[in-house]
This record gives C-alpha cells, sequence and structure tokens, in this order.
C-alpha cells in the first residue's frame, strides 16, 4: 500500500471511508493482507500538530509490523529511480523503495497515486485495483 491510501484512511476521514481504495484496504486489513513499510508510517505521522491526534494515529499503525526492507531493496530503489528519471519520470525516493519491496515480495500496490501507474510502464511493478462491489 502506498502513504495515498493509508493516508485516505486514517488522516482524511471526510473524504476516504466511501472511496474505493479506502474499501479495498480495509478488506485487504481484514483478510491479513494489508502491508506498511517504515517510511510509509514516517510520511503519514509527518506534520501532524496535535499530540494526541500522532498518538491516536500511531496506536493505530501499531497494529500493523513494517515489512523488512534490506540493504538490496535501497539499492534497487536507487536503480528504479534512476532508470524512471531515465526516461523523463519524478519520483520520491519513498514511492521507489515501495517499488522495489513490492517487486521482491512479489506484492502488487495499491494506490491512488498515479505517478505509479506511469513507473510501471517502465519497471515490473504490479498495481493492485480495487475489487468490484457489484453485489453489495
Amino acid at each position: 500500500m502506498d502513504t495515498s491510501v493509508w493516508s485516505l484512511a486514517l488522516r482524511r476521514r471526510q473524504l476516504g471511508p466511501t472511496h474505493p481504495a479506502v474499501t479495498e484496504l480495509a478488506d485487504l486489513v481484514r483478510e491479513m493482507r494489508a502491508h506498511l513499510l517504515g517510511a510509509i508510517r514516517q510520511e503519514i505521522l509527518s506534520g501532524i500538530r496535535e499530540a494526541s491526534q500522532f498518538e491516536k494515529l500511531r496506536s493505530r499503525l501499531g497494529a500493523f509490523p513494517d515489512l523488512s526492507v534490506t540493504t538490496a531493496d535501497h539499492e534497487k530503489a536507487a536503480e528504479l529511480f534512476n532508470l524512471c528519471r531515465g526516461r523523463g519520470l519524478q519520483g520520491s525516493n519513498t514511492d521507489f523503495l515501495i517499488c522495489a519491496v513490492a517487486q521482491r515480495l512479489e506484492i502488487p500496490i495499491l494506490t491512488t497515486d498515479g505517478d505509479f501507474e506511469l513507473f510501471a510502464q517502465h519497471i515490473s511493478i504490479e498495481m493492485h485495483v480495487p475489487r468490484g462491489r457489484a453485489n453489495e
């Protein structure tokens, strides 16, 4: 999961609950298939001004252990960054770390950030598409 989905689900209550990616995240949590990187945890918690809100969010995120990130993941992230940049695409270090870990673990990426769709045109990552809700 990318920061955008976690943020929608946990920080932006007024927009998030009905968003397909948030509904999908809730399903993945119930299925014990939701994953979190420490870098995403940091992004989610950054910028929260009120200590009580920070502690509440930190506590909620505590239910999700961080996926292990290796030296090879960081090196792969830099490689992916360089490849995409060479093709005119910009992304954050965290974005490419997500891509590297997703590649290694063969985990599709759930995101609302369109940059990942662009990355997928140049690097081997799979996007997780929210499942339909036709029968609900």
